[in-house]
């Protein structure tokens, strides 16, 4: 009897305790040696599996940024009479060389900023006006070479340059910026007002980009072989 009221008693402290309980219990009046009793009562409320929830406000949160994202671009193309491409044209034709990147500034200037490197591998800094495609200014970029060096071996033996790329993408939304994303296999990398993109730099085909997702950047590399 006291056995009963022994098991009775741990079980409703353990449903009361949300833990695992393995009660002992003598016999009592008996005197039989004390054994483990097979009650064993398990709470799995703290072990519920949260990776579903995780994921959807992970993903919440991926569809979030890259709304926000789209907005920010599509205010940057508010005014901007002249492309990416324009931009990079008028840059080149001024400073000879290879553009690596084309952005249109956010600070409501109304102006794209062109990179181009020379052949040596020096950066000039080129202005150009969103509004009639003037350049503005033409600056050297005084900071280590290496970066200028390091795009020129990336785009070797590439058939799609900047122009070529700001092209390709603006079937995907207006450009805001164009720029040789080399953190893996090479490609080229625009924003516009729908999203970020990857354009090929020898197939020239455009896919969606993810930053942490390699298998787009593999998909163009395969593309481009």
């Amino acid at each position: 009897m006291k056995r009963n009221i022994v098991l009775a008693t741990v079980a409703a402290a353990a449903l009361i305790g949300g833990g695992t309980v393995a009660a002992y219990a003598g016999s009592g009046d008996d005197g039989a040696s004390p054994r483990q009793s097979d009650v064993r009562v398990v709470d799995d409320r703290d072990d519920a599996p949260k990776g579903d929830t995780d994921d959807r406000d992970d993903a919440q949160d991926d569809r979030d940024d890259a709304r926000d994202d789209r907005e920010e671009a599509a205010a940057q193309a508010r005014g901007a009479d002249v492309t990416a491409a324009e931009a990079i044209a008028a840059a080149l034709e001024r400073t000879p060389g290879t553009a690596v990147s084309a952005e249109l500034d956010d600070d409501g200037s109304r102006v794209w900023e062109v990179t181009v490197v020379k052949a040596d591998g020096t950066e000039h800094d080129v202005r150009v006006s969103a509004g009639d495609g003037k350049v503005l200014s033409d600056r050297r970029d005084d900071d280590d070479d290496d970066d200028g060096r390091r795009d020129l071996a990336a785009l070797k033996g590439s058939a799609v340059d900047a122009r070529e790329a700001a092209e390709a993408a603006a079937a995907k939304g207006t450009v805001v910026e164009i720029d040789l994303d080399d953190d893996g296999p090479a490609v080229w990398k625009a924003e516009t007002t729908k999203g970020e993109w990857n354009v090929g730099l020898k197939s020239g085909a455009v896919t969606a980009h993810h930053d942490d997702a390699g298998q787009d950047d593999d998909r163009n590399d395969r593309d481009d072989d």
